[in-house]
This record gives C-alpha cells, structure tokens and sequence, in this order.
C-alpha cells in the first residue's frame, strides 16, 4: 500500500482525498516508481472538476520525477535505481505508482526531481507552442498571456532566446517584475490596462505573430486583436473558463488568422516525439536559456490547498506537490 490523493467525485478542492491505494507488480512494459516531486498543474483541475472526466475512482496528477524501483517483463531501456520523470501519465499525486514505460524519460543527475516534476508538462508544453505550433524565431513579436504562470514563464525565457520580441500580461506589478526577470520585454497589467490597446501601442501598431492563451475565456476575443494579419491564435488553456463557441467568421474578419487548440497528449503521443521533446526541454535547461524555479511546495496530504493556491492566482512558476 501506498498514499495517494484520491477522487471519488467531481467538483471542488474538497474532493481530493488523501487515502491508502494498492501497489501492484509492474506488469509488461511498465515501471514501479518511487515518487521524489509532482507537479502541480491546471489540467489537474481540470480533471478534477469533471471538464476532462477520467472514470471514478481516479487519482489526478499528470507529471512527476522519482526513482525506479523495479521493472516489469520487456522493458530495456529502464532499470531499477534510475532516475525519472514522466509528463503525460495520469496517476502522479502518490508515494509510489506503476507508469507505463514508454512515458518516461530518464532524468540527468544534473537536474534535480523538482525541476525534472515540473520540466515535464509545461517544459514540453512550451516546447511544442514555441517550435510546433508556431515556429518562433528572431523577428517574431510574441503575446504570451498569463506570463508569470508555470507555462508562461517558461515561453518567456525561450521565445526571448529564439530572437522574438516578448509581451507578457501578468495581473499584479510583482508579477510584471517577474515576467521582465524572465524574458519579457513588456509586461501589460491586464487588470488596470485595456492588454488590446497596449500591446497596440508596444508594436506601433503592427501587433503579434502569435499568442499564446492559456487564460481561455476572460481574454478572449481580445486575443485575436492582438494578431498581425494571417497571426496566429493559440489557445492551450482555459484557467479562466472555456472559450464559448463563435463565429469562425472571425478570423477572416480580423485579418485571415490561424487559429488552434493543441494538447501535449497529441504532440507526443509517439514515443520518438516524446524522447525528441524532453531532450530539447533539457538542452534548453543546461545551456540556461530556460530556468525553471518551483516556487511553491505542499505536501502531497495538502493537496487540495495546492489547488485552491493555483485557481486564486496565489502561485507564481513551479508548483511541487512532495510525498
């Protein structure tokens, strides 16, 4: 037996429950992990509130960084002892699970578990949206919403070592600081500026190439102001509600946009992509282009003020639940 956050039913932070689950022997391909750091994220609230419904009983988290324990039948890559982190396995808030081998990835002595449980999800994240999605490159002007959020931080620093112009919108002046400390170029107090007429002002009115939204419904559609025509729209996330339907009429009307919504469960779905994704993630890590900061931790048991922390905007970078 091990401790794990449980949920039984949907809704708020209340429903996580700290609870004893089952430990099974790996099976074929997978791997017995002893957990050192998971992350927080807000697809974990997501999941939690039923908008991305797994079958109950489930127990939430997508990304963590451990130690191997054991091994189960045909897994090469992997022994017992190694060090690893993974970013697109549900299951991550407990001491210990079973992962399917082909999630993980091994993690450098160099970085530690804390950086390896919140460099998976968002690290990869940020990878695909700056060199998937939309190409970034010198020359780009970029809109990064919710700059000084997990994600946000991370676009920041790498599109700024890419070559583009960074505009962030952060909603206090620390966090505006925080986002200048990170890339940023200009950082827009979204709740005391009109973000649509100073991201006009910033460009002299030539606009972005790209955004990319994680906010979701109270930026919307101003981010498509924001966009150059033939600009590209990128919504990854909704940490302020979903995006109502509209008009794909839209687009054509505010200049032939683009516009998108992916998911890192899509992007590396195959294991080649995933190996390929987490190697830049780290590479960007060692050559310093990106540093990731965890800035908050919670014990694992105290779970659900973590989620309450990160849906009342108290979180600022990494978040890291700790067994």
């Amino acid at each position: 037996m091990a401790k794990a956050i449980r949920i039984h039913r949907f809704g708020g932070p209340e429903v996580l429950q700290f609870e004893d689950v089952p430990i099974e022997p790996p099976k074929q391909g997978e791997a017995l992990v002893e957990q050192r750091a998971v992350g927080l994220n807000f697809l974990d609230v997501y999941q939690r509130q039923g908008l991305y419904p797994n079958p109950l009983p489930f127990i939430p988290g997508n990304e963590a960084a451990g130690d191997i324990l054991a091994v189960g039948p045909g897994v090469e890559e992997f022994r017992p002892g190694d060090r690893v982190a993974y970013g697109t396995s549900l299951g991550a808030y407990a001491e210990q699970r079973v992962v399917a081998a082909n999630h993980l990835i091994k993690l450098p002595e160099t970085i530690p578990y804390e950086t390896g449980a919140v460099m998976m999800l968002k690290g990869m994240t940020a990878q695909y949206l700056l060199r998937r999605t939309y190409r970034v490159g010198p020359g780009d002007t970029v809109l990064v919403q919710a700059a000084a959020g997990g994600v946000g931080l991370i676009l920041c620093q790498w599109a700024k070592a890419l070559g583009a112009t960074v505009i962030g919108t952060v909603g206090t002046e620390a966090k505006a600081t925080l986002a200048k400390q990170h890339g940023a170029d200009h950082a827009i107090l979204y709740r005391h500026e009109d973000f649509v007429a100073r991201v006009r002002e910033v460009t002299g009115g030539q606009l972005c190439n790209v955004v990319y939204d994680g906010v979701g419904k109270a930026t919307f559609p101003g981010s498509l102001d924001c966009l150059r025509p033939l600009g590209t729209f990128v919504s990854f996330g909704s940490s302020s509600g979903q995006i109502d339907a509209f008009n794909i009429n839209m687009l054509a009307q505010k200049g032939s946009l683009f516009a998108t919504r992916p998911t890192l469960f899509t992007y590396a779905a195959k294991r080649e992509d995933l190996v390929s994704m987490a190697q830049d993630v780290i590479d960007a890590i060692g050559s310093k282009a990106v540093t990731l900061e965890v800035r908050s931790r919670f014990a694992l048991r105290d779970a659900a003020e973590a989620h309450r922390a990160l849906e009342g905007r108290a979180t600022v970078g990494g978040t890291v639940l700790l067994p």
